[in-house]
């Protein structure tokens, strides 16, 4: 399977393109107007066009990437051009790989939820099969996906879930690394420098719990010395309600990765 369609050319769609296009030369791209095929095409060297049939018709690996309120249109318009002997690749949040069987029928899906990471080469997917999908289809989408970062196989009934933690993630962890830029800020130091001592900061320390194979509680002991001043950054964390709030905000995108399945 080596010819790679995208329907869809927004940020997902790049960063995809952007690690794949060193391993498949033979890459299309759908969208709805000119000047982002001539970006697409600009940026990354890439065939493009406006039908979303000619991508289906000539693809082997149909990859998915508009907005899930407009993926059953989608479908529908291309159903009839999608044979068996292609794979359906799906990034849109909510919408089931059940939803999807029923309108192509009896065509290998494969569900993923990326994030933008990936645009770095740092990007999180998870990626569920479905039920005509075999051993090899789930290969072509590792190999994919794990050019943009790091890849887990999971069952779909666990994607919301995971739609609210690294699909969604980046956002909450942009905010959690503004809000210590700022903080820093108003002590005295410029914004710029407080932004790169957050965002290295966040980084190294995401790599430590990756890499180090220390769990993130031990980790906090070991940067903690009683009495000193990490310790009272601890108490003021332990003694605030903010626990309860990032469990509420992965409960609340959760639930609204679900309600967009039921749309």
């Amino acid at each position: 399977m080596n010819k790679i369609g995208f329907i869809g050319g927004g940020k997902m769609a790049c960063a995809i393109i952007k690690g794949i296009k060193n391993s498949y030369t033979e890459i299309l791209v759908s969208a709805k107007t000119e000047a982002t095929l001539k970006k697409l095409s600009d940026n990354f060297q890439v065939k493009t066009t406006l039908s979303n049939i000619e991508v289906a018709k000539n693809s082997d690996v149909v990859i998915l990437s508009v907005k899930p309120f407009i993926l059953r249109e989608v479908l529908e318009e291309i159903k009839s051009f999608l044979t068996k002997d292609k794979l359906v690749i799906s990034i849109a949040a909510g919408i089931s790989i059940n939803t999807i069987e029923e309108i192509i029928g009896k065509i290998p899906v494969i569900r993923v939820m990326p994030n933008t990471p990936a645009l770095v080469n740092a990007g999180m997917s998870a990626i569920c099969a479905g039920n005509c999908a075999l051993k090899e289809h789930i290969n072509i989408a590792f190999d994919i996906f794990k050019t943009t970062g790091e890849v887990i196989q999971i069952e779909e009934k666990y994607i919301d879930i995971i739609t609210a933690i690294s699909g969604s993630g980046p956002a909450f962890y942009y905010y959690i690394i503004n809000e210590i830029a700022k903080a820093g800020e108003t002590l005295g130091l410029d914004y710029q420098t407080c932004l790169k001592l957050s965002a290295q900061t966040a980084l190294g320390s995401a790599k430590m719990i990756m890499e180090s194979g220390t769990t993130p509680e031990q980790l906090i002991v070991n940067v903690t010395t009683p009495g000193g001043c990490t310790a009272e950054g601890n108490k003021v964390l332990n003694e605030s309600e903010i626990s309860k709030i990032l469990k509420e905000t992965i409960e609340k995108t959760e639930q609204k990765a679900f309600e967009l399945g039921k749309k």
